[in-house]
């Protein structure tokens, strides 16, 4: 059905970005490619003077390695991952828009009063995505 799905993982949920990426493999098409997409918010500098300097570097790393290990190796489908910094939402469709991928994969939780004033993540890919976005709750 896709040829090329980004498959939007936090990693503080990895339970939920195994379902979509369990569900992305039988969405994908004969020789199609799966990216998992996972982005890490840019640290105030606030806060940033008080960290170590390579903490930016380490964070990268560790979400490197979790990715990796979500992925099968004896899966018989290209799954290619990579770890974005800044605004989720943003750096979810610039993803998208890189690898001219035919579906975006996002989890949502249940939306609370929070959502309604300053949107969810989920929200803004679904309004600006230029092509289909399925989320899964």
């Amino acid at each position: 059905m896709y040829a090329r799905i980004i498959v939007a993982v936090d990693l503080e949920h990895v339970e939920q970005g195994q379902q979509l990426l369990a569900r992305a493999a039988s969405l994908l098409d004969a020789g199609g490619e799966i990216r998992l997409v996972h982005v890490l918010e840019d640290v105030p500098g606030y806060i940033a003077a008080e960290l170590p300097s390579d903490i930016s570097e380490r964070r990268r790393a560790e979400a490197a390695v979790e990715l990796r290990a979500m992925i099968d190796p004896e899966a018989d489908i290209r799954i290619e991952h990579e770890v974005r910094h800044g605004a989720a939402s943003g750096q979810i469709l610039q993803a998208a828009e890189d690898c001219d991928a035919n579906l975006i994969m996002i989890a949502s939780h249940k939306p609370g009063l929070r959502d309604y004033f300053i949107g969810s993540t989920a929200a803004r890919v679904i309004r600006h995505a230029q092509c289909s976005v399925l989320v899964e709750r």
